[in-house]
């Protein structure tokens, strides 16, 4: 893997951005769209990038195959349930806040990876990361503004979410020699169809009469904030390796909060910021501590 380069950086600042502006535009399309429904629509429109990239590079999709179960249930885990619940979650709560308490993914991540693998055991250096971590979202929850007896099950929603994808993460890693493309691919048509149902039964979308407003949010959380950023990641992932993509998690958060204030008027307190650079501490520690494990 080479040393990042400007266009390394530029990448991976536009990844931070474009999945940092997801969190606002699932709010929007929430107004419309009920959670099944607008997480199946977002992996219907994903899907098609990634298929066509797999018939490009003559990538074979093993989504069929014999061995179906394992993306099948990354496809469950790790796509059809938090896209759910992070719907379900930033529909009652402040779209900052749904980023912010989605950046926690790397330290339940480390949590789960200490039992459930061999080589990414919690140390006490890491131990103190999510710790930080985890007291910053605590912090958070003290604040009466942002989160209130109203919607606190609703943020608690988004940080199971955050944990289903963490929980997704240590399942993908017995697929990691079957490659990233075919992977992606093979679990997001799985996850279409686990949500087609659900949302045909539970929701009946030809029923809906969507603003356009909502509509096109749907259209860019599908194509460019879970098609087109999955393509940048692949092609991250390929050049600079998976320590130098997992840097987006600082910069998920930032975008969230920054495009919240700025397009949604959300109000943002000073327990928010303080719980934002606390978060970041703590990630940065977690971070720091798997990046020593790995030279």
């Amino acid at each position: 893997m080479r040393e990042a380069r400007t266009t390394d950086l530029l990448l991976l600042t536009l990844l931070g951005l474009i999945w940092g502006s997801s969190f606002f535009n699932i709010k929007i399309a929430s107004y419309s769209y009920d959670p099944f429904t607008l997480a199946l629509i977002r992996v219907v429109f994903a899907s098609i990038p990634l298929f066509l990239l797999c018939k490009y590079k003559k990538i074979k999709i093993e989504a069929f195959s014999r061995n179906w179960k394992p993306y099948a249930l990354i496809g469950l885990c790790n796509i059809a349930i938090p896209f759910t619940l992070i719907a379900i979650g930033t529909s009652k709560i402040n779209s900052y806040l749904a980023a912010m308490l989605m950046s926690t993914t790397p330290m339940s991540g480390s949590i789960l990876a200490h039992f459930f693998t061999k080589d990414e055991k919690i140390t006490l250096y890491k131990s103190i990361g999510i710790l930080i971590g985890f007291l910053a979202i605590i912090f958070l929850f003290f604040d009466r503004i942002i989160i209130n007896k109203d919607n606190y099950v609703y943020a608690l929603i988004v940080i199971l979410g955050s944990t289903f994808y963490s929980i997704g993460g240590i399942l993908t890693l017995r697929l990691k020699k079957k490659g990233n493309e075919n992977v992606t691919t093979s679990t997001t048509f799985w996850s279409v169809i686990f949500l087609f149902p659900l949302s045909m039964i539970f929701e009946a979308p030809w029923q809906l009469n969507p603003s356009i407003d909502s509509t096109l949010s749907l259209l860019y959380l599908g194509v460019i904030a879970t098609g087109v950023a999955w393509l940048i990641r692949f092609r991250i992932l390929t050049v600079n390796g998976i320590v130098f993509q997992t840097q987006v998690a600082y910069l998920i958060p930032i975008f969230g909060v920054l495009f919240g204030y700025f397009l949604m008027d959300e109000v943002i307190t000073w327990r928010v910021i303080i719980s934002l650079i606390i978060i970041m501490l703590g990630i940065y520690i977690v971070k720091q501590n798997n990046k020593g494990k790995k030279k």
